[in-house]
């Protein structure tokens, strides 16, 4: 009778360690879903490339990842943050303190990206950087749960500046977008000019969003510079290339580098006006079969093809949620620390791996805007001239100012 009475409390004991056991288990994840808080360009200069395509990538994260992680659902939370740091930083801290999110994804604009990151970093979340160009973000403005993941202005630099020099561009002028992107893309291509053998004669600002052109192209027309190196991205972009081609620039013996250059923008110049165009990209949809599946579902959720920002939205994302499913938390140290140890390698990036200073770095990709003769039909707009590996595209970590990184 004592044994079985033994057993029997045995077991009520196990059930109840069980019991709580179960409970601890499901308390891993804060407030019983695992919450996104997606800021991006809705409506302004960078919403083509970022913005409801953005929105749409990460629905399908969800969706093909079945709505949950960790056996809790996933919510996402969108907002337009209009290119304002100001604004962006105010919903981060209501998300955060009303929200309970968990994680910030997208953030297209450098002003942004460093106003979020500094919520997060005082509230202990994850930052998933897609939009954003700057290389600071991982370098001296680095911090635990922020992660770059899709391309910054060191890879632009490596890959359309050295190109353009190699292919005789020795002299270059500036047409910089006036806020902290386009001074860093700015600093990083004449770093690369420079130690190829080349140099800028000079570089004029201009406001953002810029919607003429005039002045800033004539400046850049009178330095006589071979390059005129644009900069600045999305709209800005396509309407100071618009401009250039209306004053004869390129005709007139000059080269354009579009330095920050999305299929989207080529998609609004049309192939007349964009062929020949250098650029570096983060991934390009007809690349082989897994791309181009990812990206016809894309094309059939949202009517384009996807940009690099959007496939990087999803790739982001996916990362984030097999941590979370892996260690049964949302737990930012705990998800970071499995991010950084599992290896990228899906249908955008190749030799993917996220440094310790947050930098994903991966395989780039030089292009050139096919002619119109050259193209198949609509958005077959690249012809990749070369890979950059994913350790030569970004900045070395040996240079690296992030104080994450070991010395």
């Amino acid at each position: 009778m004592r044994l079985l009475k033994s057993l029997a409390c045995g077991v009520a004991a196990c059930t109840l360690a069980a019991g709580m056991a179960a409970g601890t288990a499901q308390a891993q994840v804060s407030n019983d879903a695992v919450k996104i808080g997606l800021l991006t360009d809705m409506s302004g200069t960078y919403s083509d490339l970022a913005g409801a395509g953005a929105v749409a990538a990460a629905q399908m994260a969800i969706e093909d990842f079945g709505g949950k992680a960790a056996g809790k659902p996933i919510v996402l939370l969108t907002a337009d943050h209009q290119n304002k740091a100001d604004i962006s930083a105010n919903k981060a801290r209501e998300w955060v303190d009303v929200e309970k999110v968990d994680v910030f994804a997208e953030l297209v604009t450098t002003s942004v990206a460093l106003a979020v990151n500094e919520i997060a970093k005082a509230n202990n979340k994850i930052t998933l950087i897609s939009g954003t160009a700057s290389s600071r973000i991982t370098n001296q403005d680095c911090f635990k749960g922020g992660i770059h993941w899709t391309y910054d202005t060191y890879a632009m630099a490596i890959g359309t500046g050295r190109a353009m020099v190699e292919e005789g561009g020795k002299s270059w002028y500036f047409l910089t977008a006036d806020y902290a992107f386009g001074q860093n893309l700015q600093d990083d291509v004449s770093k690369v000019v420079k130690s190829s053998g080349g140099k800028v004669l000079g570089a004029v600002k201009h406001p953002f969003p810029a919607s003429d052109f005039s002045s800033f192209l004539l400046q850049a027309q009178s330095s006589k510079a071979e390059v005129i190196g644009l900069a600045n991205a999305g709209a800005d972009t396509i309407n100071a290339i618009k401009a250039a081609n209306e004053f004869g620039i390129v005709q007139g013996g000059q080269k354009l580098a579009g330095l920050l250059v999305f299929i989207t923008d080529i998609h609004s110049l049309g192939l007349e006006t964009a062929k020949g165009l250098n650029l570096t990209t983060g991934f390009y949809w007809d690349m082989d079969e897994k791309t181009r599946e990812w990206s016809k579902r894309f094309h059939a959720k949202t009517g384009k093809m996807p940009s690099m920002v959007q496939a990087g939205v999803y790739s982001s994302l996916m990362h984030y949620f097999k941590a979370v499913d892996a260690t049964g938390t949302d737990d930012t140290d705990k998800v970071v620390a499995k991010m950084k140890e599992t290896k990228v390698e899906d249908f955008f990036a190749r030799n993917g791996r996220i440094r310790e200073d947050g930098r994903m770095v991966h395989d780039m990709y030089l292009a050139q805007v096919k002619t119109p003769q050259e193209s198949k039909g609509p958005w077959d707009y690249y012809k990749i001239v070369r890979t950059i590996p994913a350790e030569e595209a970004f900045l070395p970590i040996a240079e690296s100012q992030c104080p994450l990184v070991k010395k």
